[in-house]
This record gives C-alpha cells, sequence and structure tokens, in this order.
C-alpha cells in the first residue's frame, strides 16, 4: 500500500501528525507490511497555521499513484477549496481506492468532487460549509461512505487513524496500536453509511 498525505500551507498540525503517527505503524503488521508513504505538496515545503514548517518529500505528485490519500484540515482550507491549480491536482486521486481526511480536509476533498452524493463530516464548526458538497453532513466523529471516510476536528485525527488501522490491518492490531501509543479511549462515534 502506498499512501499519499495531502499537505498545504495553512493546515492544522495536529490533525496531520494525529493521522501520521498512527497510521505509520501499518508496518508492524503482517496484513500491511511493506506500506510506504509520501508528504506530498504544491511547493517543496508547507507552513502550518501556527507557523511549524514542514519540508515535503514530493512536490505535485501524480496522485493517482496512490492507493490512499489523506487529507488534513486547517485555516488554510477556508481558501485553498477555491484554488483551481490545488483542486485540479486533488482531482487526480478520483480512483484511488481510499480518500481519508480529517477536519476541513473534508472541504477540499468535497472541492474535487469526492463527497458528490456521500454522507460525510468535518469539525463541528463547520458543518454549514461542507453542505454544498455532500448528500448529507453527520454530525458525528468518524463517517465512512464507501471509499471515502471523513472525520470531525482535530483530535478526530488520532481515531481516525486507529479506524484505519483497523479496516486495513483487522482489530487486533488497532487494538495493539492503541496499546502502543497509551490511547485508552474506546472509539466512539462511526457511521458507516
Amino acid at each position: 500500500m502506498k499512501i499519499a498525505f495531502v499537505l498545504f500551507d495553512g493546515l492544522t498540525f495536529l490533525d496531520f501528525a494525529g493521522f501520521y503517527d498512527v497510521i505509520n505503524r501499518l508496518n508492524f503488521f503482517e496484513q500491511t507490511k511493506g506500506t510506504t508513504w509520501e508528504t506530498c505538496a504544491m511547493t517543496d515545503q508547507v507552513t502550518d497555521e501556527s507557523g511549524l514548517t514542514l519540508k515535503v518529500d514530493r512536490v505535485k505528485p501524480n496522485l493517482a499513484e496512490y492507493d490512499l490519500i489523506f487529507v488534513p484540515g486547517g485555516m488554510g482550507t477556508r481558501k485553498l477549496r477555491f484554488d483551481e491549480a490545488f483542486v485540479g491536482w486533488l482531482r487526480q486521486a478520483e480512483n484511488v481506492p481510499l480518500k481519508v481526511s480529517v477536519c476541513t480536509g473534508s472541504l477540499l476533498m468535497g472541492s474535487a468532487g469526492f463527497l458528490t452524493g456521500k454522507k460525510a463530516t468535518t469539525h463541528p464548526n463547520v458543518y454549514d460549509l461542507l453542505e454544498p458538497y455532500v448528500a448529507e453532513v453527520i454530525q458525528t466523529r468518524i463517517v465512512k461512505d464507501g471509499n471515502v471516510i471523513t472525520a470531525g476536528g482535530v483530535a478526530t485525527s488520532i481515531d481516525l487513524g486507529i479506524y484505519v488501522v483497523g479496516l486495513l490491518a483487522g482489530q487486533e492490531a488497532a487494538a495493539n496500536v492503541k496499546l502502543q501509543i497509551d490511547y485508552p479511549y474506546e472509539m466512539q462515534g462511526v457511521v458507516e453509511a
């Protein structure tokens, strides 16, 4: 499996880091051993909404090459969803088997057309911004509709990572990851449409 972390200026770092820290553990399990990942962006580095700069692995790769794309959220999504160059690049992932977002990353997925006719979620403060892109906004933490998974606000990125590990490597692997990261909470608010 090959994963693309789609990054951009104005992302929320925990949106990215929470999911990244969990999902990179896929290599610990036989079912998903050999998983690779790359950080991808339109430029060779991005700056999060607090000023932290991240160097990316690949600039504008063809997103169709990946098996899973992950799109974090952040204040940068508000304008970026109307940026034709970025949205056009993101649309390359149309046939990627699994498309995942957390927080307002769903706005970018929506602007690329990935949420048309689907149920989805986002940060609770911006359900209204998601409405034009979806069949229904579900006010919950994680929504899986077909091959698209969207998640709520920032800290949900950790739950989302555990959920995706469970899908790809099994529930025993997900439970193992929870032990590794000392995560004592039970998953809640998951809707599979």
